[in-house]
């Protein structure tokens, strides 16, 4: 699972059964029962990870901002039973991306307002999944050249 964690909304994407492509699921208010709301989608899915969008300066500083997303996501993990690890992904200009993408699919303004979240956290999911599939790639092509 996926997560674009913002100040006022989280954006919650998954990845298919074969790890291979991120999809948006949900637009979460951050409020009192957000955590109830993810815990659930967690259930739902059946999920085993998450990864965080970790938002940094372009020149990969962390901020304030990031600082709360760290903060929230201990909360989750404190929250999540049994134990699902939580990991950091960089999700600069994942935004930006996300809108770029619904804007060449014809998504009118006020729909990309609604989804924008979701697919930045797919976005950031996606981005998660291919580096891993390029690592697994890697390992294999060395390990039949040792």
């Amino acid at each position: 699972m996926g997560l674009d964690i913002g100040s006022h909304r989280i954006g919650v994407a998954v990845a298919d059964e074969t790890g291979t492509i991120a999809s948006p699921i949900a637009v979460v208010r951050r409020d009192r029962s957000d955590h109830r709301e993810l815990q659930r989608l967690v259930h739902k899915w059946n999920i085993d990870r998450v990864i965080v969008g970790l938002p940094t300066g372009m020149s990969g500083r962390e901020g304030p901002q990031a600082a709360d997303v760290r903060a929230y996501a201990t909360s989750l993990e404190n929250r999540f039973a049994p134990a699902i690890p939580i990991e950091f992904w960089d999700e600069r200009l994942t935004t930006i991306i996300a809108e770029r993408s619904m804007i060449a699919s014809g998504t009118r303004r006020a729909q990309r307002k609604e989804r924008i979240d979701a697919i930045a956290a797919a976005v950031i999911l996606q981005g998660w999944l291919d580096a891993g599939h390029h690592r697994r790639r890697r390992a294999s092509i060395d390990s039949t050249h040792s």
